[in-house]
Order: structure tokens, then sequence, then C-alpha cells
């Protein structure tokens, strides 16, 4: 972490139990795909989320029932939930009534000023952040027109609107996000928003596509504005299950040293001078640390050469041999392990770390 650009010290927002900015770690969100108004199945969803490791989940109230059901679900959850909000501003009142710990919506799609106010005296009544979440799929014209198209400046310039509307109100707790599908043009925009404001920035690829291809898009993407100390709070957005999302997540955040939560896994890509079945040994060791929530760092290495060096710096692991591996741990060499029982006798070590 030391080598990263410093993390930009934005203001502290608080989301139920969770912060956002000021010196909070960066926090892990998803968002339900269940419909909102079924409570069995979004209160299923999100606990699924939470074993997973997700800090805030977000669910869309596209209706009133949907609204309603705020109350229940947060009976039955114990991270912090927001309420999606888009065009009907009591919609946005009544979540928040019902213990909504923050709302995303865009003050110019709501309404009159009077709407907006109505919804802004509950959020700060209640102590409700409010996040200005601007799309590049959903950009006015009125900044189409003026840049020519969507670009940085235009997507800036949106939602310093919105967040003027809310400032105008004296209110303060906000969250701003700029979303697009475009890796190069959501980073110019959240660098250009990041030299403009200090409110935290809800960081993301929007749209970025299937499990695969949206990781991809979204470590790049995500990744170079951590690495240059923009960004308090991310999502992955991927078109598969939402647990999908937290686990790239995470795995983005400890490749920047920014997670220190449940155990990270260095494996080589294997060569012709591998001599034990890595690659299955890996798969192995990987799925099993998804349930290891001590910060741990695991080596798994095929052969003599970068292996023993890669497993020292490593809380523990394991360095190939001809059928059998050494097993290290914090720089020592335990002992060989032979390569039937390498995973079981691995898992095991970890265990009493």
């Amino acid at each position: 972490m030391d080598w990263l650009t410093e993390r930009k010290k934005t203001l502290k927002v608080r989301v139920g139990n969770v912060y956002i900015g000021g010196d909070a770690p960066v926090s892990i969100q998803s968002m339900t795909n269940t419909k909102t108004s079924d409570v069995k199945a979004t209160v299923g969803q999100i606990k699924e989320l939470e074993k997973a490791g997700c800090d805030i989940v977000r669910v869309a109230v596209r209706d009133m029932q949907s609204a309603l059901a705020m109350e229940e679900i947060k009976r039955e959850v114990s991270i912090p939930v927001v309420a999606d909000i888009h065009f009907d501003y009591r919609l946005a009142i009544t979540a928040m009534e019902k213990g909504a710990d923050k709302v995303r919506i865009n003050p110019g799609n709501i309404g009159s000023e009077d709407r907006v106010r109505s919804v802004v005296s509950c959020a700060a009544e209640r102590g409700i952040p409010i996040r200005i979440g601007v799309n590049s799929g959903s950009l006015e014209k009125e900044f189409l027109d003026k840049y020519g198209g969507i670009t940085p400046e235009a997507l800036v310039e949106s939602a310093l609107k919105h967040v003027s509307v809310l400032e105008r109100l004296n209110f303060y707790d906000i969250v701003i996000s700029l979303k697009s599908s475009n890796v190069p043009l959501m980073i110019a925009a959240y660098r250009l928003m990041s030299e403009k404001v200090s409110y935290p920035l809800h960081i993301g690829v929007t749209e970025a596509g299937t499990v695969y291809y949206g990781t991809v898009k979204s470590a790049v993407g995500i990744g170079a504005l951590l690495a240059n100390g923009i960004g308090d709070t991310i999502r992955v957005s991927l078109t598969g299950s939402p647990t999908e999302e937290i686990k790239a997540g995470k795995a983005i955040l400890k490749s920047l040293g920014l997670y220190n939560r449940g155990a990270e896994l260095i494996s080589c890509p294997t060569c012709g001078r591998t001599d034990i079945n890595l690659i299955a040994i890996a798969e192995q060791v990987e799925k099993a640390l998804e349930n290891v929530d001590k910060h741990v760092k695991v080596a798994v290495m095929g052969c003599a050469v970068n292996g023993p060096g890669e497993a020292r710096e490593a809380d523990i692991g394991i360095a190939g041999g001809d059928g059998c591996a050494l097993l290290f741990k914090k720089g020592k060499i335990i002992r060989k392990i032979p390569e039937d029982r390498l995973v079981e006798e691995l898992l095991s070590e970890i265990e009493k770390l």
C-alpha cells in the first residue's frame, strides 16, 4: 500500500453501521436482483451477500409495495440497505420512513424543488445520506448538446447540478457516482470530479458485462482509480449472481492491499518445470479459502525456481517438487508433504495460524 497514491481524504458519511469516506476503509457494495416486494427472496439474497462479505446492499424501489417492504427487510438483515429511487419522490420518503439507510436519487428526475425539499427534509431528520448517481446512459439532453455527446465534463457537470440542489437546501451528506460502461471515460470523469469536490465517491463501471469480462473491465477501471487514491466505496456490476460482484470486489481491493479480511491466494501459472497437479491443487485451496475469514496470505507454487521465495513471502505456502511439496510457514520450511496430502495438510496448518 505504501506504493499507492495517498487516498484523498473525503467527507465522512454514515450509512447505517458503515462509514463511507474519511478514514473509513473502502467498502464493497452490491444490488439485489430480486423483486424487492418479495421480502423472502430479497432477504435470502441479502443474507447470501452478507455471508460473501458485502458491506452495503442496494435494492430497487420501483413501487409503493417495494418501499413498504423495506421495514420487514431491515428487520431480517444486518448490513445497511440503500433504496434506489427514480421519478417518484414519495417512494424515497416512504423507504426512509420504513428504515432505509441511504437513498440513491437524481434530484432532477423526481420533480419540483418542493418535492426534492420533502425528500431532503426527511433524510436530514433521520441522518440518512443521499447518493447522486449519474449514468452515461441517461445523461440529460442539455449536457449532451453542450458537450456534443457523453464526455467526462458532461457527466461531472450533470452530477454537480444535482449536488447544488441539495447544497441549496443545506444538505451535505452526499455520495457521488459517475457510472459509464466505457472504462477510459469513467476513469477520466472520476478524476475530474475528485479535483472539484470532497464528497465521497462511489466508483464502478456500469453494465460491465458477464462475470468474466465484466470483472476484467471493473478491475481495470476501479483499480486505476483506487491506485490513484480515488474512491471510497465500490460496486462491481456484473450480469450474474450478485455474490460474484462481492468476490470480484474483494479481489480488486486485496490486489491493492486495501482489504484486510479473509485469505489471499497467490499461485503460479505453472510451466514445464511443474511436477505436481498444481492447477487442481490451487483450485481446491481457493475454494476452501472462501470460508476462511482470518487475514492470511497463502502461496501455492509449482517448482523450485520462484516457489520457495514466494512461499516465504506468504504467511503459509507450498513449493512443489517431484510428486511432493515443501510446506513453508512464516518463511521457514516446516516439512515435506506428499502430493496426495498437500491440500489437506495445508488447510490444517492454515487453521492453526
